[in-house]
């Protein structure tokens, strides 16, 4: 189901019949012209997506104990996250370690930035791979070292 899309200044302009769209989305979407937008939805709406968020990533986890499970996640990694393809086997081994990891301790914290990142990571190291100037560029020991990275925000 897709959201309704709205300006946050219908919502301060007319706040009744905005908030009466919830009783026919999930969700509403306030766009904002110089912001991040803002999603709004009930608090029993969103306790059910954590709930199914939670026992998904639980059924996940479970099934990775499993000699047959672990078979079955890395074979329908593929199909979930199709850049996976172009990671080496033992990275895709890595990934869905990781992957139940993070889904656990999400669900423990009942905040998903963690998984967000994770998968923004492994994407982002498929793609290396499956650039090969790029691979070689990035794996090639040039035999020189230009010292030490300064920290982020100081000054080189």
């Amino acid at each position: 189901m897709s959201a309704l899309e709205l300006t946050l200044s219908e919502l301060l302009n007319k706040p009744k019949a905005t908030l009466a769209n919830l009783r026919g989305t999930r969700r509403i979407v306030l766009r904002r012209r110089d912001d991040e937008d803002l999603v709004l939805t009930t608090a029993a709406r969103a306790d059910q997506d954590l709930e199914v968020m939670s026992a998904t990533s639980r059924m996940f986890v479970e099934m990775m104990r499993t000699p047959k499970g672990r078979t079955l996640v890395l074979d329908m990694l593929p199909a979930t996250f199709p850049w996976v393809r172009y990671l080496p086997a033992h990275d895709v081994r890595a990934f869905s370690v990781e992957l139940v990891d993070a889904l656990g301790a999400a669900t423990l914290l009942d905040n998903t930035a963690g998984v967000a990142q994770l998968l923004a990571e492994w994407r982002h190291t498929a793609e290396v791979h499956a650039d090969p100037e790029l691979y070689a560029a990035l794996t090639t020991d040039s035999g020189e070292d230009y010292g030490p990275v300064p920290e982020p925000g100081s000054a080189a």
